[in-house]
């Protein structure tokens, strides 16, 4: 199936990432909190409710698994797994990290390994979030490159064996999806209809808003200003989460070297595309897919999504052109000059 186009007539690309201001009747007023947590700042908005108390247990949750999925807190059971002790090799793993894992053996296995959660060698050695803006060695890239393998670790139940010594995790690419999910199903189980969670970039919306109408959520121009946009989206009870080149990255000689790493060559994936974003009901699958699609590449990342109902994606290419999946399209508010209840960012 040919892709559909649609030429962007604002200079482009898109980072979804929480302004939260919205647009709502005076008698509709919303508490909000922000923490910094997951290595980003966290945001969480209920547009139903003037319970402060749900915002401390939200942001307690929140905490709790990354106490549990953080591959750097040494009490973390990530951790734990990385740093095993020579000949450990069976683990049983609590039910959260379990799902977890299986959720990334499965979009692994799907993309053909283009995603790889066995990537922590590699993303531990570039260190993006370190500030060296440095290109490691290439033997040191190429020895990283060959202990990436997902296919060297086997879940079975709730218990994990490593078949190699060398394979460690890393699942910041699918952690603060799976977090959204389980912030939201605690917000339904107390009342809560309206609100927005916003980790980082990673939006998941409870409902709608108060007045019936749709989320507006803003897509950022890449490698700009927060604030601008290249479209809006109209999204009720969906996550919207994008994976791009444009936040975490350094240029050296002009080229530039993002976080989203080919796990064959251990260099960043240069395939033409700026990001990716992805609209989908549970925020695990949209974090999964915006890294698996943008390592497929444009034709192959179209056509994976085109065998999933109910999830939309949106390809942005070096020239600043969109891509977008079957459905996309009605998705896009047709209200340029709208106010926006938020942004997502990769």
């Amino acid at each position: 199936m040919k892709p559909r186009r649609m030429l962007l007539l604002l200079p482009a690309l898109l980072v979804l990432i929480p302004a939260l201001k919205a647009a709502f009747s005076p008698r509709h007023t919303e508490i909000s909190r922000t923490d910094f947590l997951l290595n980003t700042f966290v945001t969480i908005t209920l547009y139903d409710s003037q319970d402060e108390a749900i915002l401390d247990s939200c942001m307690e949750l929140v905490r709790s698994y990354e106490n549990k999925f953080s591959k750097t807190i040494e009490s973390s059971e990530i951790y734990r797994l990385n740093h095993r002790a020579p000949g450990e090799t069976v683990f049983v793993l609590s039910a959260d990290t379990a799902e977890l894992i299986r959720t990334g053996l499965s979009y692994s296995g799907r993309s053909g390994g283009a995603y790889d959660l066995t990537i922590e060698p590699l993303s531990t050695l570039w260190n993006f979030t370190g500030g060296a803006k440095e290109v490691p060695p290439a033997q040191a890239v190429a020895e990283a490159a060959a202990r990436v393998d997902f296919r060297q670790i086997r879940l079975e139940g709730n218990t994990l064996t490593f078949l190699s010594p060398d394979v460690t995790l890393d699942l910041g690419s699918i952690a603060k999806g799976y977090i959204a999910d389980r912030v939201k199903e605690y917000l339904v189980s107390e009342g809560v209809a309206s609100a927005i969670i916003n980790l980082g970039g990673n939006v998941l919306c409870v409902g709608q808003r108060p007045d019936n109408e749709a989320f507006r959520i803003g897509l950022q121009k890449p490698f700009e200003d927060r604030n601008e946009l290249i479209a809006r989206l109209r999204i009720r009870d969906q996550s919207v989460v994008s994976s791009g080149v444009y936040e975490r990255f350094f240029t050296v000689d002009g080229t530039n070297y993002h976080h989203l790493l080919n796990p064959e060559t251990g260099y960043p994936y240069d395939n033409g595309l700026i990001a990716v974003t992805i609209v989908s009901p549970h925020s695990v699958d949209g974090d999964a897919l915006s890294t698996a699609c943008f390592s497929m590449g444009l034709e192959k990342g179209l056509a994976f999504l085109a065998s999933m109902d109910g999830i939309y994606g949106y390809f942005i290419t070096e020239d600043y052109e969109i891509h977008y999946s079957d459905g996309a399209e009605a998705l896009l508010d047709p209200d340029p000059n709208g106010s926006d209840t938020g942004q997502s960012g990769a």
